[in-house]
């Protein structure tokens, strides 16, 4: 769980960096599960996530970046169906929400490759699921050790303050690159099973893959079951999961029967 320090940086900053939430030996394995997850993905479709904008922008420097993803993990291996619901991270997750109550939204894992992993621009999360009382936070847990130079995640601290903000709305959602660089952010380095959780509210992107090694993550989107989406939208098969506690919405109307086993 967080200190109470731990909690109020998050309060003020909007984001707070769980050290060691894995061991390295489970993240190392989680790592494993992940690329075997992708080479099997890549043999049916096209698993390149890269956003327009950003691929638009690394083209124009003759630069090309790839970005693997693949969501709702825990339908392709049981490994993440365990680690979602461990209490580590749904403790934590349910200190910030500020409710015993953890549902999932969705999950999704990322690969940035060696040398060419793309970056995200900076942007909030918030125009793609919004929530009436904004509980959403994200959880980026690392199977790998994440410095600058493989394109760790950078945050705006306190952004998550200013609410919702006008995102470029013709692709990705994003911010405008030009009143908000990603060298305007705070590099987040983590190293292998540490765990980074933020509120959608907070400003965040990625730089490119510099390395020669892969930056390896799961992204964990989770909410107060309470909160009601403002939008339907942003759909998932694994969406209204609960990885902790009940969801004190989800009562059968009077008079109803379930079946007979």
């Amino acid at each position: 769980m967080l200190t109470p320090k731990q909690l109020e940086f998050y309060r003020e900053n909007g984001y707070v960096l769980a050290p060691g939430l894995l061991s390295r030996d489970e993240a190392a394995a989680l790592r494993r599960e992940t690329h075997d997850l992708a080479a099997r993905l890549s043999h049916h479709r096209d698993i390149d996530a890269t956003w327009g904008s950003a691929r638009e922008m690394k083209e124009a420097q003759q630069q090309k970046t790839q970005l693997l993803h693949c969501h709702d993990v825990q339908f392709q291996s049981a490994a993440f169906a365990r680690l979602i619901v461990d209490e580590r991270l749904t403790e934590i997750a349910a200190q910030i929400i500020g409710s015993p109550n953890v549902q999932l939204h969705h999950t999704k894992m990322f690969i940035k490759p060696p040398e060419k992993g793309s970056p995200f621009p900076l942007h909030q999360d918030v125009p793609y699921f919004p929530h009436d009382r904004h509980s959403m936070i994200a959880a980026i847990l690392h199977f790998d050790d994440a410095p600058l130079e493989r394109g760790c995640v950078c945050v705006v601290p306190g952004s998550h303050k200013r609410g919702p903000l006008e995102h470029d709305a013709t692709g990705s959602f994003h911010l405008p690159p030009t009143q908000y660089p990603i060298e305007s952010a705070v590099p987040i380095e983590a190293k292998a099973g540490d765990a980074l959780f933020f509120s959608y509210l907070t400003i965040h992107g990625s730089g490119v893959n510099q390395s020669s090694e892969a930056r390896t993550t799961l992204l964990v989107q989770m909410r107060d079951p309470s909160d009601p989406p403002s939008i339907k939208t942003h759909e998932s098969r694994g969406q209204g999961m609960m990885l902790r506690g009940i969801d004190p919405l989800d009562v059968a109307p009077a008079g109803s029967t379930k079946a007979a086993m």
